[in-house]
């Protein structure tokens, strides 16, 4: 049985007070979950505390994902920098995704490299003629689009998403959908999101965790 990438174990989240109690939850490698439930039970928060942005109040968080690169982030408001372009974005993901030494230790050519990454990665999300363009040009799909490339760009374990599916009309969704089951079985990683519709967590997501009642539901047989 595959090791899990990230193993979770009574984790609380919140501010002043706990938000998410006793929060346990594997994920192996090639795997998504959804975390679905109601506004205001702290899905975004849990989050946000797996991604190392805000300290967890207890538990543990177990794996080598929290090391630099470890975790690919796209937030619900994207963190683009609009007046920058497409390039530009992904590059900041791609700084993170590239070793400096080959396992011979020799250097190689960093710079050259990291434009490759960048390039590959445009391409994947299908924006390679909007490459040079700046962020506030774009419609709201492709800006998707940029901060999903972003993630990948880092070349992660495990890739946290909040609500990344949203305003984004269905063929658009379906697209990144498979975009991303398609990078996470072929690359073992693992993806872990935050989604609001029942339905977009289905059709993306091996396993569905409601965070009111922890309940985890799968969706395909093991």
């Amino acid at each position: 049985m595959a090791k899990p990438i990230v193993k979770i174990k009574n984790l609380s989240v919140g501010y002043n007070s706990p938000l998410v109690s006793g929060f346990n939850l594997e994920i192996k490698p090639g795997e998504i979950v959804a975390i679905v439930g109601i506004s205001g039970l702290g899905k975004t928060t849990l989050l946000r505390t797996i991604a190392g942005l805000i300290p967890k109040l207890s538990g543990k968080i177990i794996g080598n994902v929290r090391r630099r690169g470890g975790i690919g982030y796209i937030p619900q408001r994207l963190g683009l920098v609009r007046h920058a372009s497409v390039y530009h974005n992904v590059e900041l993901g791609a700084r993170c995704g590239i070793k400096v030494n080959d396992e011979s230790g020799n250097l190689l050519n960093w710079s050259n490299r990291k434009s490759v990454l960048i390039h590959e990665t445009v391409k994947l999300v299908g924006l390679t003629e909007k490459i040079n363009e700046p962020i506030r040009r774009l419609s709201g799909g492709q800006q998707r689009r940029v901060a999903t490339a972003r993630a990948i760009a880092q070349s992660p374990e495990l890739i946290l998403a909040d609500e990344f599916l949203s305003e984004l009309d269905k063929e658009n969704a379906d697209s990144i959908i498979r975009l991303m089951r398609d990078y996470v079985k072929n690359n073992n990683s693992a993806m872990l999101l935050v989604e609001h519709h029942l339905d977009r967590a289905k059709q993306i997501a091996d396993r569905i965790v409601d965070l009111g009642d922890f309940e985890v539901n799968l969706n395909e047989e093991e």
